[in-house]
């Protein structure tokens, strides 16, 4: 075997091993987020019952925050505040109303019951199975168990969903849209604000038949709407700003198109016969598995804008894409869409494309609130 080879077995052997590092670190993460949302459902439910029963009232849960903090200063996490907030995450999430929507929406799986037990490869760790034991002595008459969903975050950002979020159908849609992007608290706080919920299961007119027939998961993927309030843009800006102040706040961009999306270049060359052409921004989208062009318009949509956008994907697939990878998919961005106009466009449109805006400054909460209640009447109406 060449000294080369031996090199190469020897760095993947050491990958291995990170492999394993990084599996082992992912699963006490996982174990230590777990014991927290337990921790804090059993203390939420066993404050609950007293205070359901009239046997406390805030004077006796700020003489138990200030018992903690005296007798275990070592214990932190329980103040006044956050004893209410277990509190309030029992009440929510054991409520009959959220266990239907889960049922409703998501496979049983989600509804099991999670166990306090903490696995060490096939056995179960002897200290575990012993607090176990002991809290479900002391909270079994009064404290129901938690459903396994809300595993999938952490308990500031359960706590960030039910304070902002009024229905169970969009406080169900965040916890598993904080799984799936890693949401850390406050990433969670800007989706909210900007209203993720809505932008992602909104109305689809604005995706052509071909992105929704090669791509069916586009509408979860994909959101019609963009926040770009961090560029503190003036109403009147060129297409060049709006290009430079997305690639310097790359960061907080990517957050608000999905953390799939890798940049790969702004003002991508596509030389086609004598002519050289550029796409705005070049995305590759790693669920996918594809190339993302993002053309930019300072004005409100035109149906041509669909054409020179389906061009650049035609010179993307045939000299760009490689052979393992999909279609490429355009998104026009531009500050305003006629919805009828833009139904029109996409309605014959085969190509992988779609339309979102982007809007300078947050909608009111009020004016969003009034949106996600309609939503949520035609989505619990619907067929």
């Amino acid at each position: 075997m060449k000294n080369t080879d031996i090199a190469i077995s020897i760095e993947q052997q050491f990958g291995e091993i990170v492999d394993i590092i990084l599996q082992h670190k992912s699963n006490a993460s996982r174990v230590v987020n777990e014991e927290l949302l337990l921790t804090a459902w059993h203390v939420g439910g066993y404050v609950s019952a007293k205070l359901r029963s009239e046997e406390w009232g805030s004077k006796v849960v700020s003489q138990l925050s200030e018992y903690i903090r005296s007798q275990r200063p070592d214990l932190k996490g329980y103040s006044k505040r956050s004893i209410y907030n277990m509190v309030m995450f029992y009440d929510e999430y054991s409520s009959e109303t959220f266990i239907a929507a889960i049922k409703q929406y998501l496979n049983t799986e989600f509804v099991q019951t999670a166990s306090a037990q903490i696995e060490a490869g096939n056995h179960v760790q002897e200290s575990a199975t012993i607090v176990q034991s002991m809290v479900t002595q002391i909270v079994q008459s009064t404290v129901g168990q938690m459903p396994k969903i809300l595993e999938l975050t952490t308990l500031s950002n359960h706590i960030e969903i039910l304070c902002r979020c009024k229905s169970n159908e969009e406080r169900i849609f965040y916890i598993l849209y904080a799984n799936k992007e890693h949401l850390s608290y406050k990433e969670m706080q800007r989706c909210i604000s900007n209203q993720t919920y809505v932008g992602l299961l909104g109305n689809k007119d604005n995706m052509s038949k071909g992105l929704l027939e090669r791509y069916p998961n586009a509408p979860i993927l994909f959101k019609d709407t963009l926040f770009v309030d961090f560029l503190n843009l003036p109403k009147k800006h060129s297409e060049s700003k709006l290009r430079n102040g997305l690639v310097e706040h790359m960061k907080q961009f990517i957050l608000e198109l999905g953390k799939d999306f890798i940049f790969m270049d702004q003002e991508y060359r596509l030389n086609i016969g004598t002519s050289t052409f550029k796409a705005d921004l070049l995305f590759f989208h790693r669920g996918l598995q594809a190339l993302v062009a993002v053309e930019l318009k300072k004005t409100k949509f035109h149906p041509r804008d669909l054409g020179q956008l389906e061009f650049y994907l035609e010179a993307l697939d045939r000299d760009v894409k490689r052979s393992n990878e999909n279609p490429s998919i355009g998104i026009i961005l531009c500050p305003e869409a006629d919805r009828v106009v833009v139904e029109y466009a996409m309605s014959r449109s085969m190509s992988p494309t779609m339309i979102a805006e982007y809007k300078r400054i947050l909608i009111p909460q009020e004016r969003m609130q009034q949106q996600l209640n309609e939503f949520c009447n035609l989505f619990l109406n619907k067929d």
